[in-house]
């Protein structure tokens, strides 16, 4: 089974976290929600506190096929302070493992220059923040194990796309009907 970490900072944008587990669990898919301090209880941008699977010092990172960062402000920015997530951003990349970030968040991959060379994509505003990459206004993109998306309305493309990654288009598309949805 297919295991992703969803990592959440104070200030993250609540539907673009949540909305990635609810679908990847609904899918099958081993989700952790983990803060990147040692709260229990990590309030995102629209003051909704939300109860953590764990801390980040309690990760086990080599049983993980995924990292997903979600943005909202100053969750991105929060997000890449934190040195441990920055290291294991750049570990995964390299090693060909998932790395996911919508909204501001696709900022912080390009900061660590993985999408140079690489269509991506993030909320209106950041384009100057994606080093090296083609930018484009797709609502995901989806380049070898980086996926970006725009925002909080492409949320659930973005959760989809995750869930096509690890079990199949089929299985997503499955998804999408049930929670009926259509692109």
């Amino acid at each position: 089974m297919s295991k992703i970490a969803v990592f959440f900072a104070e200030g993250y944008e609540e539907i673009e976290a949540l909305t990635v587990v609810d679908l990847c669990r609904r899918a099958g898919i081993e989700t952790l929600m983990v803060g990147v301090t040692d709260d229990k209880c990590v309030t995102g941008s629209h003051k909704i506190p939300v109860v953590m699977d764990m801390g980040i010092v309690d990760v086990d990172f080599d049983s993980l096929d995924m990292i997903v960062l979600p943005g909202g402000m100053p969750g991105t920015r929060n997000l890449e302070a934190c040195e441990l997530l920055m290291e294991q951003v750049d570990s995964f990349y390299a090693q060909g493992k998932g790395v996911a970030a919508i909204c501001a968040a696709p900022s912080v991959l390009g900061h660590c220059g993985i999408l140079k060379g690489k269509k991506a994509c993030c909320y209106p505003g950041f384009e100057e923040h994606l080093d090296g990459a083609e930018v484009t206004f797709d609502s995901v993109e989806v380049v070898d194990n980086v996926i970006t998306s725009r925002g909080m309305g492409c949320a659930i493309s973005f959760g989809l796309a995750i869930v096509e990654r690890f079990v199949g288009k089929d299985a997503a598309d499955k998804l999408a009907e049930g929670i009926i949805y259509k692109e």
